[in-house]
């Protein structure tokens, strides 16, 4: 029931879902890009459960407050401290590795702000854990959202970061707040 809701609450803001079944590997990480808006979560969301997948999303830790806090934990948000990086990824490593299943929905700009270089933690974790990548997407100016191409990924973080960030500007995706989105 939940699952159609959020498929015709979707449907009602104008949304098309470009991907119509969850991601095949019971293990990976997807990209969110543009990440411009705090409503970028909530079309995820939205997304990803009305195909009937159940995403972790990391969230910085100051929105976990009462009573904000258990409805993020309930729909999949991760506190995340993000002033220790290194810790924040060791850990999520360890939380995949563990899990049975994991789809791990995240920003790889690490925040709503422009920025022009990415955080390369995503490599590090999917590298890690030997999980696939896909380069998912929520397009503001087409209202299309879906989890994209799948990415392989190399020992260089660097030129992976680069190559990703090109395919998704050749993608010509729109942000919400699209002066933030920055892919260079």
């Amino acid at each position: 029931m939940w699952r159609k809701f959020c498929g015709w609450l979707l449907k009602v803001m104008g949304w098309t879902v470009d991907d119509p079944n969850v991601v095949p590997e019971d293990k990976c990480i997807i990209l969110g890009v543009p990440h411009t808006s705090a409503w970028d979560f909530i079309i995820s969301y939205l997304f990803y459960t009305s195909i009937g997948g159940n995403a972790k999303v990391m969230v910085k830790k100051e929105f976990f407050f009462w009573p904000i806090g258990g409805l993020l934990r309930k729909i999949g948000g991760l506190p995340v401290d993000r002033k220790n990086a290194t810790r924040l990824v060791l850990s999520t490593i360890k939380e995949m590795k563990e899990a049975k299943v994991c789809h791990l929905a995240l920003a790889p700009e690490g925040t709503r702000k422009p920025i022009k270089r990415w955080k390369t933690g995503f490599h590090t974790i999917a590298r890690e854990v030997g999980c696939s990548v896909y380069m998912g997407y929520f397009d503001w100016g087409t209202k299309h959202v879906g989890w994209g191409k799948k990415v392989e990924l190399t020992d260089d973080a660097r030129a992976d970061m680069k190559r990703i960030q090109e395919m998704y500007e050749e993608m010509h995706l729109v942000g919400k707040h699209n002066e933030n989105y920055v892919t260079k």
